[in-house]
């Protein structure tokens, strides 16, 4: 029976002289490896739908647990903005890995929803550092280390928070204070509207470079520390950004 699977290509292998095996992060099964039989080749209407970063609509012969074999494709945006430049490409491979790591651990159907608004947006032109930064806080919920963003992480109190500790993993108050990098309120505020905005009804993002770098710092923190993620995307987006 075939199937149609909503989902971006996240990798592809080759596999005979003519063909490939590509693994998708799609909407409602998860991750799913699908061969695409002479999608290798040239003429191959298959050949430009299979690439890796590619969002689209798979219409495949579906088994669970096994490899799959794709029949058509129809690419539902070719994401034109993103691939025209590198650091966004960085961006967009960084947040899909990160996803799809997330998706083998946790096989919410919100994670896809998440990581295809977020490249939509990115698409049409918006900050693809806040954008990713907004990906990032979400998908810690599904990771199974999210922050707790409402009270103090030390002792509880829900006044006089005055920082947000990457390291120590969540807000600080006066009290417990010690010798944590202080944020401004700003910053704070924001890192909370980060974790709980609709990305899709955001429409513009203005935001001040500080706050912008100071909340990319505590998610950085934060991954090193609590989520055990190594990801080479990781690596590869720091050398052509910074």
């Amino acid at each position: 029976m075939i199937r149609e699977l909503e989902g971006i290509v996240i990798s592809e292998t080759p596999y005979s002289e003519s063909s490939k095996i590509i693994n998708v992060l799609t909407r409602d099964a998860g991750v799913v490896g699908i061969m695409a039989k002479g999608a290798k080749r040239i003429k191959s209407p298959l050949r430009v739908s299979t690439e890796k970063l590619t969002l689209g609509v798979f219409h495949v012969y579906y088994h669970e647990g096994k490899l799959s074999t794709l029949v058509s494709a129809d690419i539902l945006n070719p994401l034109l903005n993103i691939k025209t430049d590198i650091i966004k490409i960085g961006y967009l491979t960084y947040i899909v890995e990160l996803a799809s790591q997330t998706a083998k651990q946790n096989g919410s159907n919100d994670i896809y929803a998440i990581l295809k608004s977020t490249i939509l947006k990115m698409e049409s032109g918006l900050n693809p550092l806040i954008l990713t930064n907004i990906l990032e806080l979400k998908m810690l919920d599904f990771l199974g280390v999210g922050i707790d963003l409402d009270k103090c992480i030390k002792c509880g109190n829900t006044k006089n928070i005055i920082t947000i500790s990457g390291d120590e993993g969540g807000y600080i108050c006066s009290d417990c204070h010690t010798n944590e990098p202080l944020y401004d309120e700003k910053t704070i505020k924001m890192f909370r509207l980060y974790y709980y905005v609709d990305i899709n009804s955001i429409t513009d993002l203005k935001i001040s470079e500080e706050v912008v770098d100071n909340i990319n710092t505590i998610l950085t923190e934060y991954y090193d520390r609590f989520t055990g993620l190594y990801l080479k995307s990781k690596e590869f987006l720091k050398t052509i950004v910074n």
